[in-house]
Order: C-alpha cells, then structure tokens, then sequence
C-alpha cells in the first residue's frame, strides 16, 4: 500500500453506512426467518459424551436416542483427539436427565453400537434457570466492557471529541458485535460461550485498530489547528494508516484461517465455533475502523455545526426581527 494514497473514505460515509445497515437488516431478517439456536449452555439441557471405536453413523445415534428420549430435541457432533485419535460421540439434549434415563439411553446407544465398544464418559446438566443466568452474566460483560471503553477513549481524546469520540467509536464497535452475532446466525452455530469469547475479542481488536488513527487525528489536528476542516483531517488521518490497518487485519485473519482449517480438518467443533466467526470479526473490525468509526465522527461534528449554525441564523433573524420592530415602533411614534 503507498503512504500517500488520497482515498475520500469521509466522503463516501453515506455508502458505507447503507453497507453496515443492510447487514444489520439481513441479520434481524435472518433470526426471524432461521431462528437463533441456543447451546445448552444458554437454554438449559444435558450434554452426554461417550467414547468409542471405529466408525459411527452420529445421525443413527440420534436416532436411537430419539427413541428413547420421546419428543426431545436432539443434536450432535464427533469429536476426535488429532493426538491421541481418540473418538467421543456427544449428545445435546433439551431437557434434564435423570441418572435412570441416562442408563436407559446408554444402555440402547451401546446395543445399536455393540462393534464400536460404546462406552458412556463424562455428563453434564444445565438448567433452564441456570442457562438464563450464564445469559445475563455475559451480557452483562459485554454492556461493562463498552462502557469502559467508551469513557476511556473520551478520556483520552477529550481535547478533540471527548463523548463524541467514545460514542461514535463504540457505535463502530457495535456494528462489529453485530455483525459476529449475524455470523453464528447465518451459520447456524449455536450461542454459547465462544459467541461472547468471540464478541469480547473482536470488541479488543477492533478498538485497538480504531484508537490508532484516532491518534492519528489527534497528532493531524495539532499540525493543522482549525486551519484545515476536521473532515479533511480524519480523511488525510485514514488514509497515513490505512496500510498499517490493513496488514494488521490481513495478519490477523490469516492466522485465524489457519486455526479455522485446523479445526474443521481435525473436526474440532468447539474451535470451529470460534474461529470461524472470528475471522468474520476481524474483517468487520478491519472494515469499521476504517469506514465508520472516523467518518461517523465526522457526521456527529458536522450536525452540530450545522445546529449551531442554525441557532445562530435563528437567534440573527430574531435580532433583525425586534430591530424592526423597534424601527417601527419609532416610526408610528413620530407620525403622531
């Protein structure tokens, strides 16, 4: 990338935010049309591994399950050790149960399996109230870590935006949020605690790329002073950092490409669920640093100078106008 690239990212905000809105717009859509899923750990349930040999039809396993366990929704996934090569067959399960069910479902797993040498591992039950809990608690991270960013970056940046700056750098970060929630969505990966590990690190990626060209106005707008208007001195800002942005993003998302093709090679779900996502996030990061947080900062500065302006003209044109009447009034007065 040349380091006196001239792109006018300020001037084509408009098109960007039509961009992040209609990706805002598919994921509402999506969510209403797919629905979300849940991980037991968000909606209550019981997950049950069992080890085994050889090959296994997962699908038939459900089935069989489905058998035991009436009207009960059920998923599930192979999981194999790429070092040890050891297999787990594991059962996601809506509802609770009970050490005697849980022998019974063992007990026809291990007969429809009888060549695979079925053997039950570790269980875990999740309520209802419990999965609500692990909601709250994660959302409640996510609201605490927007908030301290937000007064960090006013904090930091108070001599140029101060709550502007925050605001609008924590509006890029939600767009990013949003777009890893649309990601598990279209997907169809289940929400758990890899979408808050994944939201947590593309909130971190994201404001750490946003903060340094927000650096970069600042030290452009002590160069410059009020001389030069602020849209050209954000403009000029992204484009001395958007190669720095962008190698950083590209290193990024090809490490993570790296993890993501690990995984699904190895069938390491649990990964998968990660870094899939998350190099959607880094994109998104990538792409909100440099098209919306800077130019939204932008739009906020130029509205309330155009309020200013349109107070000021208000408050001119009242003036003029009691001016008038004042010259009117004297009038009348000499005409008597």
């Amino acid at each position: 990338m040349k380091a006196d690239m001239n792109v006018d990212f300020v001037g084509k905000r408009k098109i960007y935010y039509i961009i992040s809105l209609s990706i805002i717009i598919i994921g509402i859509l999506a969510s209403f049309i797919f629905g979300v899923k849940l991980d037991i750990q968000f909606k209550g349930g019981t997950i049950i591994k069992y080890s085994y040999s050889g090959t296994l039809d997962r699908l038939k396993a459900e089935d069989v399950a489905k058998s035991v366990l009436k009207d009960a929704q059920i998923s599930s996934k192979i999981n194999e050790d790429f070092v040890t090569h050891n297999k787990t067959l594991v059962l996601e399960i809506d509802r609770s149960l009970n050490n005697e069910t849980q022998a019974s479902l063992y007990k026809a797993i291990s007969e429809a399996f009888a060549e695979n040498n079925v053997q039950k591992g570790q269980s875990n039950t999740v309520s209802a109230s419990m999965g609500r809990e692990t909601i709250g608690r994660s959302v409640l991270a996510v609201a605490l870590a927007s908030i301290l960013i937000i007064i960090y970056i006013a904090i930091r940046f108070w001599k140029i935006g101060g709550w502007p700056a925050g605001i609008t750098a924590f509006a890029a970060l939600l767009h990013d949020v949003i777009v890893g929630y649309v990601a598990f969505v279209v997907l169809r990966i289940p929400l758990n605690d890899n979408f808050i590990a994944v939201v947590l690190t593309i909130l971190g990626y994201s404001i750490n790329d946003t903060i340094v060209i927000y650096d970069r106005i600042r030290e452009n707008r002590r160069l410059y002073g009020t001389k030069v208007p602020f849209a050209d001195v954000v403009n000029k800002s992204i484009n001395q950092s958007f190669s720095r942005s962008f190698n950083t993003g590209l290193a990024t998302f090809l490490s993570i490409a790296v993890l993501a093709v690990f995984s699904v090679a190895y069938k390491l779900d649990s990964v998968t669920s990660f870094a899939v996502p998350m190099m959607i996030g880094v994109i998104s990061g990538c792409y909100s640093t440099i098209c919306i947080a800077g130019p939204l900062w932008v739009s906020w500065e130029t509205h309330k100078e155009k309020k200013a302006a349109a107070e000021k003209e208000r408050l001119a044109a009242e003036r003029e106008e009691k001016k008038k009447k004042l010259e009117a009034s004297k009038a009348k007065k000499k005409s008597k």
